[in-house]
């Protein structure tokens, strides 16, 4: 048995620096705090600048290291700029939570052009964006994950969500072509694909007690999730101990697809 590397060891990110989108709130944030108590640096992202400040500040008043930077995923331009200065300003970028989303609930027939185009920019052509600014940084540095949000909405999609599934399956499967891609410069590219999880963009959801009702005879564990759920798995993914996971789509959603 190899004692070269401790448990502790296997799960760490100290040292390492990771820039989480779309993480003033909700998953995103969640993700951020678990990585950062794992010992990482986390660059906090939104639109927004206002919206970080105090994020930022709970963090450091934690005892966690963490920055802040505003972009936009969906803006060429400001992507780069963004990801490469967080390289110079930390020295190196390891790895890439591609969380940033918005979602328009409406009939297929009703989305207007922009709103279609607007759900996919953000979560597909962001995921892009980011990963393609971020992939040189992590080659030079020898250590690269990139973990996509993917949703369970891939397999076992709603009504009224068809412009959000479509993004979360293209999302999906970037993830299996980069991991041939990519594996062979040391980066990992996988997603965690989220039940139904209690945030600000599941707020007209989980706050119905009917649906919240019917959702509960499909999740075994009988309760929504929390973004706290969702972080050891984003921790897990961005470690050494998962250097030999890749291209793969890790489910936490209490067991919601377990009925097929």
């Amino acid at each position: 048995m190899s004692t070269a590397r401790t448990h502790a060891d296997t799960f760490s990110l100290a040292g390492r620096v990771a820039l989480v989108t779309g993480s003033a709130r909700g998953i995103g944030w969640g993700i951020a705090c678990g990585l950062a108590e794992a010992g990482a640096h986390v660059v906090l992202n939104d639109l927004d600048p206002a919206a970080l400040e105090p994020k930022l500040a709970e963090l450091k008043a934690a005892g966690l290291k963490g920055s802040a930077c505003a972009f936009d995923v969906t803006d060429e331009q400001a992507v780069a700029a963004g990801i490469n200065a967080i390289a110079a300003d930390q020295g190196r970028l390891d790895i890439l939570i591609n969380n940033a989303g918005i979602q328009r609930r409406k009939r297929f027939v009703d989305f207007s052009y922009d709103e279609w185009r607007a759900v996919i920019d953000t979560h597909l052509h962001g995921a892009f964006l980011c990963t393609r600014a971020a992939i040189p940084h992590m080659e030079k540095g020898g250590y690269g994950r990139v973990i996509m949000l993917g949703s369970i909405a891939v397999q076992s999609p709603k009504a009224q969500i068809s412009a959000y599934a479509a993004a979360k399956g293209g999302v999906t499967s970037m993830v299996r072509a980069l991991a041939i891609e990519l594996g062979p410069l040391g980066i990992t590219c996988n997603a965690i694909a989220p039940g139904y999880t209690a945030t600000e963009f599941t707020k007209v959801l989980h706050t119905d007690p009917v649906f919240t009702a019917k959702l509960m005879e499909r999740v075994p564990n009988g309760r929504w999730g929390q973004p706290d759920d969702i972080a050891p798995a984003a921790v897990y993914l961005a470690s050494p101990g998962a250097a030999f996971v890749n291209g793969t789509v890790l489910t936490v959603d209490g067991g919601y697809l377990a009925f097929g």
